[in-house]
């Protein structure tokens, strides 16, 4: 099967980031300093501008992202894998406990399906 590379998906890095940024209670100016990316380019990813390439590593690095998971894979069977990935992410998380991850896991399971494309 082909596989064509498509665009990086800066927002979805952004909103992963911003999640991380949350978890670990920091503000964004805190990021920055901890990361040594100026305040002023984290503004600009939040209205949907792209990091420049040394951002882009130091924030990676930062939050555990990569950011290869945010580009589009056009023609890559990716769905089944990305789904038992999330999963295995809740049942691995050390803030939730088993019921927690158990009911993340079956909420996210019935959107994906829900939402997901119809062959």
């Amino acid at each position: 099967m082909n596989i064509q590379i498509g665009d990086f998906d800066a927002m979805a890095f952004y909103r992963a980031l911003d999640a991380e940024r949350e978890s670990k209670h920091l503000n964004w100016k805190q990021l920055a300093a901890l990361t040594g990316v100026s305040a002023s380019t984290l503004t600009r990813m939040a209205q949907g501008r792209r990091p420049d390439a040394d951002s882009l590593a130091k924030l990676s690095a930062w939050a555990g992202i990569n950011p290869a998971d945010y580009v589009d894979r056009i023609g890559d069977i990716q769905s089944a894998e990305s789904l038992t990935k999330v999963l295995a992410y809740f049942r691995a998380d050390a803030n939730l406990t088993k019921e927690a991850a158990v009911a993340l896991e079956e909420m996210v399971q019935a959107a994906y399906n829900r939402l997901k494309k119809k062959n």
